[in-house]
C-alpha cells in the first residue's frame, strides 16, 4: 500500500496541470498513489490526464466544486497519509520526502506545512500558533496530513475552505508543524490567481475586496471567531 495519497481536484486546468503532474512523478520520495478528480472541466483537462491513466486514478464528475472533489478523492484514498495538491501546484522534488519525515518525526503534529512562492513571492509562514489561526489564515491546502484526522472539507464554503478546515481540526485538538523550508511553488493563473496585495484591501468598495470580508465573516461566525 502507498505511504501518501495525492488527491488533485481539477476543473479547467489545461495549461498547469501538465507541470503539476510532472512535478508529482519527479519527486525523490516514491511511495504515492495519485488520485485526480475531473469536476466537470470543459477544456482539455481530462486529455492531460488521460495520457497518464496507467499512472492515476481518475474519477469524473459534474462540476460541484473543488472541496466535493477533494472529499471524493479522499474517500478511496488508502493511505494512512494524504495531501490535496491543486492542478497549479507544482512540488519541488524533496517536498513529500521532507513532509513525511516531519510526521514521523513529530509524532503530536495532525500535518506538516511549509511556505510557499507565489509568482515573485515568497510565502514565508511561521510555527503553528493556534491563536494566530483563529486570526488568518495562513496554512495553505498542500499540506501532508494525518488521515486519521482528517474531517473532510466543508462543501457548502465557496473560499477560506483551508483556513475552516484546520480550525476544525484545531478544536478537535489536532495542530500542525512547521517546515521552515519553501517546497513548493504557485503557478499564475491558477487557484491563487486572485490573491492581492494588502494594500489592496485599503479599498473596501472594491467588489474582490467585499467578497473576500464577506467569505472570512463566514468562517468567524462558524468558528464562533
Amino acid at each position: 500500500m502507498a505511504e501518501i495519497s495525492i488527491v488533485i481536484p481539477v476543473y479547467n486546468a489545461q495549461k498547469t496541470l501538465p507541470n503539476c503532474l510532472k512535478s508529482i512523478l519527479n519527486q525523490t520520495f516514491k511511495n504515492f498513489e495519485i488520485i485526480a478528480v475531473n469536476d466537470g472541466s470543459t477544456d482539455g483537462s481530462l486529455a492531460e490526464l488521460e495520457q497518464y491513466r496507467n499512472k492515476i486514478t481518475i474519477i469524473n464528475q459534474q462540476n460541484k466544486g473543488a472541496a466535493h472533489a477533494r472529499n471524493q478523492g479522499a474517500k478511496i484514498s488508502r493511505s494512512p497519509f494524504i495531501i490535496f495538491c491543486d492542478a497549479d501546484i507544482i512540488m519541488y522534488p524533496k517536498m513529500l520526502e521532507t513532509m513525511i519525515k516531519t510526521l514521523k518525526v513529530n509524532q503530536n503534529a495532525s500535518y506538516a506545512y511549509s511556505s510557499f512562492k507565489f509568482g515573485f513571492k515568497n510565502f514565508k509562514l511561521f510555527p503553528f500558533d493556534g491563536e494566530k489561526l483563529r486570526q488568518m489564515p495562513y496554512i495553505h491546502t498542500t499540506s501532508l496530513i494525518r488521515r486519521e484526522h482528517f474531517p473532510g472539507f466543508d462543501e457548502k464554503l465557496k473560499r477560506f475552505q483551508d483556513w475552516d478546515l484546520w480550525l476544525t481540526m484545531y478544536k478537535r485538538g489536532y495542530v500542525g508543524h512547521f517546515i521552515p523550508q519553501v517546497l513548493f511553488e504557485v503557478a499564475s493563473g491558477g487557484t491563487m490567481s486572485s490573491w492581492l496585495p494588502k494594500f489592496i484591501y485599503r479599498f473596501p468598495f472594491l467588489k474582490k475586496v467585499n467578497a473576500y470580508q464577506a467569505a472570512k465573516k463566514i468562517i468567524q461566525k462558524k468558528h464562533n471567531l
